[in-house]
């Protein structure tokens, strides 16, 4: 048995107890693999995060990804971290970030050994040096345990195999694992799309393979495509349907996996509403802090509210992209077709439309959130095809129209339509309407 097992000799110890054998999150792997290397990968959620290293990585904002790579190729490659988080943390680093800080250890004698300091200043004296020095050996342990289990930058050779932990910042629902191979002759790249246990996202409510039946689908050609977008509902409404909401601004044609990894490394994902996301929400709006994982209110469209939305956070709960998405009978090029929404957040005002009477105040230049989205796909490469379908019709600066809070917007009227990529490719820009 471990000395700081025991209750008594407990106060006098630092109890660090990683478990490397506690490696379930391996059932989770996923593996690509090219011309001869391989690549598998797999994320830690907090709870395992915390078995494996001893400490709560998680609370400190660090989570674990492990990777084992294997090289059969004829050359030896070099894996570009920057690709895979540039705000990575080095063991030491994500060690010293979770070290036992030796005044925290002080303070677990407890509240009323300080109250009877005088008649304990002795027994003090003699154990605060063992306490200090078990801190201090304790953090040592923690080092040699991160970087014994920690991936290396180094070349990975013909015929060789590189295994360990990289210390990148935390993230919930899906995380992208982005990785990029060098060698003299070529680079290789994979990109994995890994969910977190632990986010209890919005669109697990839904069954997108079985939303439509079968003999619903539609294939489209461009020109059938066109004509199809345009007949569909202008703007989102309310649930009974008696009134307009915001425009519906947005075409994205895609697989729903694709679709998460094209937007997941800079957008996040919602989580579902309950007692506990809106406490969290509450807590963020008033004080002005970040959640990352919101819920959104719903939008209606086809009778229903939106299938799965994605958000951009900025600085505060309060300012803020959203973007819902809708399914739809069409397919193009063999992949489902989605239509939706996408407005900036700029603030926040009080409204007698909601049941806590205030409402997020949007940009009322609605057309640069949509273009916001086609450039954010450009600039992560995965932007297939591009253009514009008309939408709700052309509304200027001095006639605006109003959404279901009473927000104005003005418009264009014109709807992006994109066409995202599974891997990273050039675009192709159309002119489809």
């Amino acid at each position: 048995m471990a000395l700081d097992r025991i209750p008594l000799l407990r106060w006098l110890t630092v109890p660090y107890h990683p478990d490397a054998t506690a490696r379930q999150f391996l059932q989770r792997a996923q593996t690509q693999s090219a011309d001869g290397l391989e690549a598998s990968v797999a994320v830690l959620d907090g709870a395992e995060s915390k078995q494996f290293f001893g400490v709560s990585l998680a609370r400190r904002g660090i989570q674990p990804v492990w990777l084992r790579i294997v090289n059969r190729s004829p050359r030896a490659y070099r894996l570009n971290l920057l690709g895979l988080d540039p705000n990575y943390f080095s063991p030491y680093e994500a060690a010293a970030i979770n070290r036992f800080v030796s005044g925290r250890r002080i303070l677990e004698f407890g509240f009323f050994a300080w109250i009877f300091l005088p008649l304990l200043m002795l027994p003090l004296l003699i154990l605060l040096p063992i306490k200090l020095i078990a801190a201090r050996r304790a953090n040592r342990r923690m080092e040699a345990f991160f970087e014994e289990h920690a991936f290396h930058l180094r070349p990975i050779g013909t015929e060789c195999t590189a295994e360990g932990f990289v210390f990148t910042s935390l993230d919930a629902g899906s995380k992208i694992v982005h990785l990029r191979f060098m060698s003299h002759e070529e680079v290789k790249e994979f990109t994995f799309t890994v969910p977190v246990p632990g986010l209890h996202v919005d669109y697990l409510r839904h069954d997108f393979e079985n939303r439509y039946a079968a003999d619903q689908i539609v294939e489209c050609t461009i020109p059938m495509l066109v004509e199809r977008i345009s007949q569909m509902p202008p703007t989102t409404t309310n649930a009974a349907g008696s009134r307009h909401g915001d425009p519906v601004n947005l075409v994205v044609a895609g697989e729903f996996p694709t679709i998460i990894s094209a937007f997941a490394a800079r957008w996040d994902e919602t989580e579902t509403i309950t007692m506990a996301t809106c406490w969290k929400t509450f807590r963020a709006f008033f004080m002005g802090s970040e959640y990352r994982y919101s819920p959104v209110s719903p939008l209606y469209l086809f009778g229903r509210s939106q299938d799965f939305a994605l958000q951009r956070v900025r600085r505060s709960i309060n300012e803020r992209l959203h973007l819902r998405l809708w399914a739809t009978t069409l397919r193009f090029e063999g992949v489902p077709v989605w239509i939706g929404q996408v407005s900036r957040d700029i603030g926040v005002r009080f409204t007698w439309r909601t049941w806590n009477l205030t409402t997020h105040r949007i940009d009322p230049d609605v057309d640069e959130a949509r273009d916001y989205v086609v450039e954010d796909l450009l600039q992560a490469e995965r932007l297939e095809k591009a253009g514009y379908l008309d939408g709700v019709g052309a509304c200027g600066r001095q006639s605006p129209r109003l959404n279901l809070t009473g927000d104005v917007y003005f418009t264009d009227g014109r709807r992006a339509a994109v066409m995202v990529s599974a891997s990273r490719t050039a675009p192709q820009f159309v002119a489809w309407a």
